[in-house]
């Protein structure tokens, strides 16, 4: 082949996709910080204060809105009263109803720390690749509540204070942190938010004698921000609707009480202002991250200097903000006010006097204020400006970059009012006291304001979506190409290129570039034109060989009843590819394709499944036990006897080989020859089943200790790290008595990841890894007896008439691919997909539960955590690139043609996904379109990396199945197949043999002349049409295979025929070897 190795390819599809994965954040995601803007806050008179000289802040890390409202038992109780439900946030409760406004902050997609807190004191939110940073010591390059204050004092968890300290002014915001092995998840975590309450106490306590502290506590417009992280560590271990979690809200609450009791002794001036509130909720399960409702939805309770006090109803009836989420909080008659979390900056900013953050989007709430109207007016004046200011910055930007710039309409001069006509308008309704009437105006301006800066936001989206869409269909278009070139023609067909092609193709690709450069586009819209340019130069510049493919494969279908079945198959497999983007969303979509790939083998002919019935029974029962999986709840309970039932299959499984070698090796027959390998072997594989006991052990009792907050026994700490080290240095010990048999290969590598998903298993994932595997290698099984069925015939009468097409004199180690091929790329995509969503979707894993990695690091450690999450989610793709890589060896087609024709197909649902990627609606929906992009596009490149790990575990495997000493096959010499000849393409390799019975088991002459004549010649017409029936079914390249005629079935003439073919071929030199082989 000319231009593209295969090795070449694979790195082009990594660095495209990888690439390409981009563009959802330069389209959907850019970043909202702008520079250069103007900061304002509200003007007063040298004499006025404003409403507060100081704030508290209190984060409840990981806080559910319900769960602080709601009524419970006590969670400890000492005595029958305490099992009647009651409040367990009493001081909260108070404010609530004598002294603040409360309401529920409502948070965006990722509900993580780090971009919860952002949205909180910075008032914007955080674009989404930003998230890719991590959560510890990232820096926060925008501007806070923070760094706008005079000072803030800050304590809690290392994982959010520094990056606020390092991103401010120098010397304004004092960080005091514990260490990060206090986040103990095995410990009762109530300790960190009382670490922190005695930490602030310290504080004051100190400036009782320190007057330099003490002056500097007495300034106006300081901030003390308490971060309270014990509920998130209670929820993520215990879940938030434990006793843990619910005494933790007893120990904040009470902390809380003490800390206002504290500030009003110290400062007793009632200038101080209080806000509670959470950076993110809880689920059930003990996990956020996604847009479940009870991640995004966090209590907001404020009370203090500035605070309006409680709006309440005295009739009985219910008070506004009010619906069926807060039914059963009891403060029905206590009006509620709901905000975006990013409203809190606001908010903040506006009480202590200071101006709103650079880049704050939230909308100051009014409702919360205790301010006169006229304030009020003044103040949402003043937020909607720095609003506007944005917009001017980027709408001035676009303007100088763009050729044909077109405003947004709603702010438009030249079409109704400008922003500065529409301020004007509105300070003169304030100057003419219509307070009212001037806050609805302002808040119709706000909304323009953030209207335009979304226009300005997507403004490329067009032209960039139909690039990216252009880019995917071409690299589409081009890795079908290159496979038909790679592994059709085996290369052989050159490229065709002129000079005005070429000119075309790069004035194209140079006129992009002149309006990037322009547009002072980012490096990354370069990126974006190069690919689609160069793919579809370089399938124009191979369409001979698009031609001439096309002629190999379909040349042959030319009656209206094979072009309809050709058509119907590939309805049948889009279909099946489109389903797979549903699945998505709904796992259960997997379970009607496992259940519809159970029955598929009825189509492959009576005679085939009465000559496989062991196989085909193991598969239909394989396709039953997956299609079970994905109907069962994505997000799992800690279940320890379901841990163990799946370590003791695994246990059996090992057992059981170790019994039946010999018979698992000769292809599940009893075997003619002893094992030649020696005991070296199989006492590794004893010693690998003996991990799978040692893990089951140890997680037992990390499980039980770890329910019963005894905390993780160091021993048994070392001992999981031990076993799960030792399981995966287990292989490179069969190097000391190697046995490379394929299926003894499987058995290893099975056993090899068995502890590790016995150590991190939750429920029923260890049950899967079993199901997952039994159904790989049946597959395997199935899909080379299939292949066996269709090659080992000779050729039909008369010949295919597309074999004329193929290339003459071609010389190759490998088959050429065939459309057949194409059913088992399906068949490993969608098992790719069910290694995914067989044991979870995309909420289970941004949102994934702690339990299992607690038996390895009880510390909070997110990378080292997500680390081991990554290692248990990528070892069902390392069994599927391993079992693939040992059917294309054993179909005898080139290394890689399976993988990349993999590859060219998987775009489909990528592009599918780009195409309904979202940035509006709610959180949950906008999380799960971004995860579902990433996922469809990093396959592509999983299936490329996982090309290389299949190479790696099928080197120097064999393949071939034991045999006994009287018969013999007859293949190609070495590993050479037979490529083609005038009367077909016969295909036969040292891995797929054509077993012919030898003399000894062969009646002799004088038996064979007592047959009947009469017989012979009708058993041997019907044998022969049998083949010629099954020759076209293979060429023609369906789904499906009529009915398989066995060598064994042959009457004793067409027996002689088939020997004297051999025999001829043999003599041409096609056939050069006789090999020990298995009658299939």
């Amino acid at each position: 082949m000319a231009g593209f190795s295969r090795f070449g390819f694979l790195a082009i599809a990594v660095v495209f996709h990888l690439a390409y994965i981009f563009s959802i954040f330069d389209i959907y995601f850019v970043s909202p910080i702008v520079s250069g803007m103007r900061l304002y806050g509200v003007e007063r008179a040298p004499y006025a204060k404003p409403p507060a000289d100081r704030l508290f802040l209190f984060v409840g890390d990981g806080l559910r809105a319900d769960k602080a409202f709601q009524s419970h038992p006590e969670p400890y109780p000492q005595s029958d009263a305490d099992l009647a439900p009651r409040p367990l946030a009493p001081f909260l409760r108070s404010r609530i109803l004598n002294h603040g406004t409360f309401g529920v902050s409502h948070t965006r997609v990722p509900t993580e720390s780090r971009p919860g807190h952002v949205a909180l004191i910075a008032g914007l939110y955080e674009d989404v690749s930003a998230v890719t940073t991590g959560w510890k010591l990232n820096p926060v390059n925008f501007d806070s509540v923070f760094n706008r204050s005079r000072h803030t004092w800050s304590w809690g968890s290392p994982d959010i204070l520094p990056m606020f300290q390092q991103g401010a002014v120098p010397g304004r915001v004092d960080a005091d942190y514990y260490e990060p092995e206090f986040e103990d998840f095995a410990s009762d975590a109530t300790h960190l938010d009382l670490w922190v309450f005695d930490h602030v106490k310290d504080l004051f306590k100190a400036a009782e004698t320190n007057h330099t502290l003490d002056r500097a506590l007495r300034q106006d417009k300081v901030v003390f921000f308490l971060h309270l992280l014990g509920l998130d560590t209670t929820g993520h271990s215990y879940r938030p609707y434990s006793k843990e979690y619910l005494n933790n809200i007893k120990v904040v609450d009470n902390g809380v009480r003490e800390i206002v009791q504290m500030a009003e002794n110290f400062y007793r001036d009632d200038r101080t202002a209080f806000v509670f509130t959470a950076d993110h909720g809880m689920s059930d399960w003990g996990s956020h991250g996604d847009g479940h409702p009870d991640n995004t939805r966090t209590p907001l309770i404020t009370w203090g200097a500035g605070i309006a006090k409680p709006v309440t109803t005295k009739d009985g009836s219910t008070a506004p903000g009010h619906d069926e989420y807060s039914a059963d909080w009891n403060l029905d008659h206590v009006k509620r006010h709901d905000v975006a979390q990013a409203d809190v900056a606001a908010l903040m900013a506006y009480l202590i006097g200071t101006e709103f953050p650079a880049n704050s989007v939230g909308e100051l709430p009014l409702s919360y204020l205790s301010s006169t109207l006229r304030e009020k007016a003044i103040a949402s004046l003043i937020n909607t400006k720095g609003i506007l200011e944005m917009y001017r910055i980027k709408d001035e930007h676009k303007n100088a970059t763009e050729v044909n710039y077109r405003p947004f309409p709603g702010l438009d001069p030249s079409v109704g009012l400008g922003p500065e006509q529409r301020i004007a308008a509105i300070q003169h309704l304030i100057d003419a006291a219509k307070y009212e009437e001037s806050i609805e105006e302002t808040a119709v301006l706000l909304k323009l304001g953030l209207d335009g800066l979304r226009y300005l936001q997507t403004y490329d989206w067009l032209f960039l979506r139909a690039l990216i869409t252009v880019g995917y269909l071409g690299w589409m278009a081009f890795a079908l190409t290159i496979v038909l070139d790679l592994f059709v023609l085996h290369g052989t067909e050159p490229t065709s290129r002129s000079i005005s092609t070429v000119v075309v193709f790069s004035s194209l690709l140079m006129a992009l570039y002149a309006s990037f450069i322009v547009s002072k586009s980012p490096a990354t819209y370069y990126l974006y034109a190069f690919f689609p340019v160069m793919f579809w130069e370089e399938v124009y510049a191979r369409r001979h060989s698009i031609a001439k493919s096309s002629q190999v494969l379909f040349g042959h279908i030319s009656s209206g009843g094979r072009i309809a079945m050709l058509g119907i198959n590939f309805l049948l497999y889009v279909a099946v590819v489109e389903s797979l983007a549903i699945g998505y969303i709904h796992r259960e979509v997997l379970t009607g394709l496992f259940l519809l790939a159970s029955v598929w083998p009825l189509t492959l002919g009576f005679t085939f499944i009465k000559g496989h019935l062991g196989l085909l029974a193991t598969w239909f029962v394989s396709c039953l036990v997956m299609s079970a999986f994905t109907l069962l709840p994505a997000m799992k309970m800690e279940n320890l006897t379901l841990i163990m039932i799946g370590g003791a299959i695994m246990t059996v499984v090992g057992l059981m080989y170790l019994i039946f070698e010999d018979y698992i090796l000769a292809d599940f027959s009893t075997p003619k020859r002893p094992n030649k390998h020696g005991n070296g072997s199989r006492i590794i594989t004893g010693i690998q089943t003996g991990l799978v006991v040692l893990a089951m052990v140890v997680t037992r009792g990390s499980v039980l200790s770890l329910q019963a907050k005894q905390g993780l026994p160091l021993g048994n700490q070392i001992v999981g790290w031990v076993t799960l080290v030792t399981s995966f240095m287990m292989p490179s010990m069969y190097r000391l008595s190697p046995n490379n048999h394929y299926m003894h290969r499987l058995l290893s590598m099975f056993l090899t990841c068995a502890p590790t998903f016995v150590i991190l298993t939750i429920s029923y994932e260890a049950l899967f890894y079993v199901a997952f595997s039994l159904i790989l290698v049946t597959w395997v099984r199935l899909e080379h007896r299939i292949d066996a069925a269709m090659t080992f015939l000779p050729p039909p009468s008369p010949p295919v008439a597309a074999v004329a097409a193929a290339p003459a004199g071609t010389a190759t180690a490998y088959r050429p691919l065939r459309l057949s091929d194409a059913r088992v790329v399906l068949f490993f995509f969608v098992l790719l997909q069910s290694a995914f969503f067989s044991t979870g979707n995309v909420a289970s894993i941004s949102s994934f539960s702690l339990d299992s990695v607690y038996r390895l690091i009880p510390i909070f450690d997110p990378f080292s955590q997500g680390a081991l999450l990554m290692l248990k989610l990528m070892i069902p793709f390392a069994l599927i690139s391993a079992n693939l890589g040992v059917l294309n060896k054993r179909l005898g087609v080139a290394p890689s043609a399976l993988f990349m024709l993999t590859m060219a197909v998987s775009d489909c649902l990528t592009l599918y996904f780009f195409w309904v990627v979202k940035d509006e609606g709610s959180w949950l929906e906008i999380g799960s379109t971004i995860s579902h992009f990433v996922i469809a596009s990093l396959l592509c490149v999983f299936v490329a990396m996982l090309e290389g790990v299949s190479a790696m575990f099928i080197s120097g495997m064999e393949v071939g199945e034991a045999c006994s000493d009287d018969a013999v096959s007859v293949s190609a010499g070495g590993d050479k197949p037979l490529v083609s000849d005038d009367t077909g393409p016969v295909s036969v390799s040292t891995d797929e043999k054509l077993i012919i019975e030898s003399a000894a088991e062969k009646p002799t002459k004088a038996q064979k002349k007592k047959k009947k004549a009469g017989k012979d010649k009708n058993v041997a017409a019907q044998a022969e049409s049998n083949h010629d029936t099954a020759r076209n079914a293979v060429a023609d390249g369906g789904f499906g295979l009529v009915e398989e005629v066995a060598v064994e079935s042959l009457s004793d003439e067409a027996l002689a025929s088939l020997e004297s073919y051999i025999a001829a071929k043999t003599k041409e030199g096609v056939l050069t070897e006789v090999e020990c082989g298995k009658t299939e």
